[in-house]
């Protein structure tokens, strides 16, 4: 593919690159009043000029920091004008559509995107998210691509940044926070995000050091809005793992709009992929919808509303796994007889009002309630047999050559847990020319009703192993009878009933000035919440914690375009109800907020390579973190000591290139450096579940030069092992074990038959604006990651084996993508 050999090349050449000559970029598509794209048309700007080519493809470089008038003429077609004014290197996408009939005449004032380049949010293209494929294409599928972001789970949606675990991430939908279901331990369990791709309008994320308006968590914010159409449309998306459907509705007054998706996801070609054959039955599937009504120019009304059902059936059958050495292979043998049945219904509403009191002054009023019934009930019997592999390499109970141990393992679970929250929330903003005034005021409250009964019988060789609690007899099986009481190796049991009560609120003061000829910004800020928790038999305190936060941003006036920020405050993260909940299923209603105080040092370049825009981002950045909740991690579940008895840090250093390789398309390379390590009750400082020294990513796009309409999209990443190759119920302290690296890359081929730029003139085609069929390869080189260990017992050394759970190997998909 063209210029990709170019994109090593680059890594040694970018330091002190840069183009001294302050210019800005409009480019776009020029079509007709029949959407056909037309050629040869010139544009013009003083001794500038272009010529748009038979896609009706055009771009074009003018000044920045003045207005320039863009003139756009055909030989065939009425004269247009333009009228914009850019910012150094910004590019402004112009899609016009010349006629025959009028002349056309604009001025555009574009909104500069260095509001959000100065606070540190990176931007999504939410059309690059429905490209690049995944095992879970969508938003979180491009976040793991980023620096700082990791997880090696494709087939979850969760994902952990800078040291962080699932549960430190904020995620809105239209300033909105939205949840997602507390009982889900693996990742083939999870079914849908909440985030719907194809209603998104606007994807921002903050890897750290956000702002006091974003809540009370320790990690990142994921900040999304949906679209308000201004037309009628439609969307179909099909592929081997489900499909989805969204229309845009607009009424003839325009005053109501809506747009609506329904998705249905099955992770059937993924899970029989792995190791273990099962019968599995998933459905998931939601309808989700966003609608809008004007009610005057200064006031609006908005509704977001979803309704969620993912059914999990799942029945192992066999499962067959090969591990070990060259010098002595080894392969375990499962036998499975029962099932699992998991469901979780998921409720969602909320409705925003909005009230433009002046030009500069808006309140908004917010209330939302989520509701969701969750059940988790298994009984599954495995019996194994572990041996060495025989010389064909066959795992067969008749070819293995030599037994090591044979076991039984019992599991069992009747979870159930039914939650409610609600929440109401004040917003307003205040603007004088420069500076803005922040600030909102929210109640939350959270019902919880929740029964755990769980338990694990392990039979090795013929005789029960006992938990590891005191005053039992000694069991030396087989060699020395036991008469002592047969008990489950692991054992929970609890019901808990509580309700949370929070109070939080945010100020923050937003300022733009100036230090001499350089261009400065700072944000200065602070949250606050308190919170009391409460049930049948505990009663907690009442806990208040204030989180002062600040933002200072420097663009010297320099040639290179370069925006230095440091930001960071004490970040607090008061409890949910999971983080209040110990490895027994017992609630600790004092459970203090774990506290970070938090630095960023961030330098933010924006240049120009064969004549082309990029942007290099560095991150520098230290969390220091105190009244910890230690946890464990098995798959995607998290279980808490729940006690605050920890002190941790996480230090590491990002960077992220992207940028045109490819004329017409984004792409970014990133690496990121992490070290995160906690010392729980003084015993000393050892790496936390989520240590994920390396991370290197790519996002690739590409097209072939010859047959442009052919895309490539590769989506590429590798992470060194996390912790978490010992058992879950072991001491950490003990076991500091860590799996292999994770490594994995995607490949997407499409065929673009109809896009903007090639829209059909007749036929059938003419209905449709974009139109691809693509071929997709998860996991090409075929690797084997593992996500956990599952250790099964020797009874002739007495030694324990670490037995691979592989993730999904690779695996081929067609997807077809159509918009109205």
């Amino acid at each position: 593919m063209n210029n990709f050999k170019l994109i090593i090349v680059f890594l040694f050449l970018w330091i002190g690159y840069a183009s001294s000559a302050q210019s800005a970029r409009v480019k776009g598509v020029i079509l007709d009043s029949e959407n056909h794209p037309v050629a040869d048309v010139n544009v013009t700007t003083g001794d500038k000029a272009a010529k748009s080519d038979a896609k009706g493809y055009f771009q074009i470089f003018v000044p920045s920091n003045k207005k320039v008038v863009l003139v756009f003429t055909h030989i065939s077609l009425k004269m247009m004008t333009l009228t914009v004014n850019l910012k150094p290197y910004e590019t402004f996408v112009f899609n016009p559509v010349m006629n025959n009939s009028e002349e056309q005449m604009g001025e555009v004032f574009v909104t500069s995107k260095n509001k959000k380049r100065v606070q540190g949010i990176t931007v999504i293209d939410q059309a690059t998210i429905k490209k690049v494929p995944g095992a879970n294409a969508g938003i979180e599928n491009i976040l793991k691509t980023l620096p700082g972001v990791n997880s090696n789970n494709e087939l979850s949606t969760q994902y952990a940044v800078r040291g962080g675990n699932y549960d430190e991430n904020l995620v809105y939908v239209n300033e909105i926070e939205v949840y997602r279901p507390f009982l889900i331990r693996s990742g083939q369990q999870e079914g849908l995000s909440f985030t719907n791709t194809d209603l998104v309008q606007n994807i921002d994320f903050s890897a750290g050091g956000f702002q006091a308006k974003y809540g009370d968590k320790l990690s990142s914010v994921l900040d999304i809005s949906y679209r308000k159409p201004t037309q009628f449309g439609a969307s179909l998306e099909a592929s081997f793992l489900g499909g989805s459907i969204s229309v845009d509705a607009v009424s003839r007054n325009k005053k109501w709009s809506a747009v609506t998706g329904v998705r249905y996801r099955n992770n059937s070609l993924l899970v029989n992929s792995q190791d273990t054959q099962t019968n599995y039955t998933p459905t998931f599937a939601d309808i989700q919808t966003n609608i809008n009504y004007d009610v005057s120019q200064k006031w609006q009304l908005s509704f977001l509303g979803n309704i969620s059902q993912n059914k999990y059936l799942y029945q192992p059958l066999t499962r067959e796994t090969k591990f070990g050495t060259i010098d002595q292979p080894m392969a375990l043998a499962v036998f499975y007889e029962g099932q699992e049945k998991d469901q979780y219904d998921t409720y969602f509403g909320a409705l925003k009002t909005t009230y433009k009191a002046s030009p500069t002054f808006t309140l908004k009023l917010i209330g939302s309630l989520f509701h969701t019934i969750e059940k988790e009930h298994f009984d599954i019997l495995a019996q194994y047999r572990l041996g060495n592999v025989d010389d064909n390499g066959n795992i067969n109970p008749d070819d293995v050559d030599f037994t090591r141990g044979i076991g039984t393992q019992l599991n069992h679970a009747r979870n159930d847990l039914d939650a409610l929250i609600a929440n109401v929330e004040i917003k307003g903003f205040k603007e004088w020319n420069d500076s803005q005034l922040e600030f909102g005021l929210k109640y939350t409250r959270e019902s919880i009703r929740d029964r755990i009964v769980e338990w694990e019988m392990i039979d090795s060789a013929g005789f029960s192993l006992n938990p590891r609690i005191l005053n039992l007899p000694k069991n030396n099986q087989p060699y020395e009878p036991y008469i002592g009481p047969l008990l489950p190796y692991q054992n929970i049991r609890a019901t808990n009933f509580n309700d949370i009560n929070r109070f939080s609120g945010y100020v923050q003061w937003n300022n733009k000035t100036e230090l001499g000829s350089n261009q400065f910004w700072y944000t200065i800020g602070t949250r606050f919440q308190s919170w009391q928790v409460s049930g049948a038999t505990v009663e907690g305190k009442n806990q208040t914690a204030f989180s002062p936060r600040v933002q200072f941003a420097l663009k010297p006036d320099w040639d290179r375009d370069m925006i230095f920020r440091i930001s960071g405050g004490l970040y607090y993260q008061p409890p949910f109800y999971r983080e209040l909940r110990d490895a027994e299923g017992e609630v600790n209603p004092d459970v203090k907020a774990q506290q970070s105080i938090h630095f960023v040092l961030s330098n933010d370049y924006n240049f120009k390579m064969w004549n082309r825009p990029f942007k290099w981002v560095t991150e520098l950045y230290y969390k220091s973190l105190s009244d910890v909740n230690v946890y464990s991690i098995d798959n995607v579940r998290i279980r808490y000591v729940a006690d605050n008895n920890a002190k941790a840090y996480a230090q590491g250093l990002d960077f992220r290139l992207n940028g045109e390789f490819v004329p017409g398309t984004e792409s970014w390379i990133s690496f990121g450096y992490l070290k995160t390590e906690e010392n729980y009750n003084n015993k000393g400082f050892i790496a936390r579940p989520t240590d994920q020294r390396l991370k290197f990513a790519m996002l690739f796009q590409d097209y072939m030069p010859n047959i442009p309409s052919i895309k490539l999209y590769l989506n590429l990443v590798y992470n060194t092992g996390l912790p978490g190759g010992s058992p879950s119920y072991s001491d950490p302290y003990l076991y500091q074990n860590r799996l292999n690296d994770y490594r994995r890359a995607d490949v997407g081929f499409a065929k673009v038959f109809i896009d903007q730029s090639s829209a059909a003139k007749s036929g059938w085609l003419k209905n449709f604006k974009e139109l691809s069929l693509g071929v997709e390869i998860f996991n090409i080189f075929n690797n084997q990651n593992a996500i956990t260990n599952t250790w099964v017992r020797d009874a002739y050394s007495k030694n324990q084996y670490a037995i691979p759970n592989y993730m999904t190997s690779r695996v081929f998909n067609i997807k077809l993508n159509a918009r109205l």
